[in-house]
């Protein structure tokens, strides 16, 4: 009977004991899967990460460039416009010298000289009569009719360089939020990679716990906060 009680108790602890091994083994499984899953998707996002911050970093170079061409030209518009200004100023100086002394032909071969988009300007200038009148503007540039095309198409390359320049700043900005995120990533891929080289379970758990949680920030901002080229 004693025999028979201790075969019985040999029994139940050897099921006990597969039970254990068992539950061990599939507690194994499951930690496994969770650290594949884990490692595949640092793998996706570091891989997107690092894609978008070189397309971000390409458009940064294409903008600062294109700026750089507006501010160019926006330079060769007002040297322009400065020179078009020096040539009607210097013209207004004489045609008033001509006047002034009587030499209406001169006068008139000034006037004549004048740019097309200065008349409107001179001729309600001359209306004023400022050979007379001290109370006439300056000069036909004081005048509203007066306008220089050069000018403004200067004045509106450099506000094109401007808003050009700030989205490269802004490309620049986001190409650094994804490169944060890398490093984020890698740092979960090296929590992952401890792990895995711990024997106790409730090491690696723990590990792994701490690794999802910090894969949970650069995954929100991937999907939810940062832009896509």
């Amino acid at each position: 009977m004693p025999e028979s009680a201790g075969g019985a108790n040999i029994e139940v602890a050897h099921h006990l004991g597969e039970h254990a091994e068992h539950a061990e083994s599939r507690a194994h499984k499951i930690l496994e899967i969770v650290e594949a899953i884990v490692l595949a998707t640092v793998a996706i996002s570091t891989a997107w990460s690092g894609y978008q911050a070189a397309l971000w970093t390409g458009k940064q170079a294409e903008s600062y460039g294109l700026a750089s061409r507006y501010r160019v030209e926006a330079e060769g518009a007002s040297t322009f416009a400065n020179q078009e200004r020096l040539y009607d100023a210097s013209t207004v100086v004489e045609w008033l010298k001509a006047e002034a002394t009587g030499q209406k032909k001169l006068s008139d071969l000034f006037e004549r000289r004048f740019l097309p988009e200065f008349r409107p300007a001179f001729e309600s200038w001359k209306k004023t009569d400022p050979l007379n009148n001290p109370n006439a503007p300056p000069g036909p540039f004081f005048m509203p009719e007066y306008r220089s095309a050069k000018a403004e198409e200067a004045a509106n390359l450099s506000e094109q360089a401007a808003e050009t320049f700030e989205r490269g700043d802004q490309a620049r900005e986001h190409s650094d939020q994804y490169v944060r995120v890398t490093v984020t990533l890698a740092t979960v891929l090296l929590l992952m990679a401890i792990s895995q080289r711990f024997k106790v379970r409730g090491v690696r758990i723990a590990l792994a716990v701490v690794a999802i949680l910090l894969l949970c920030g650069p995954i929100y901002r991937i999907i939810f906060i940062l832009p896509r080229a």
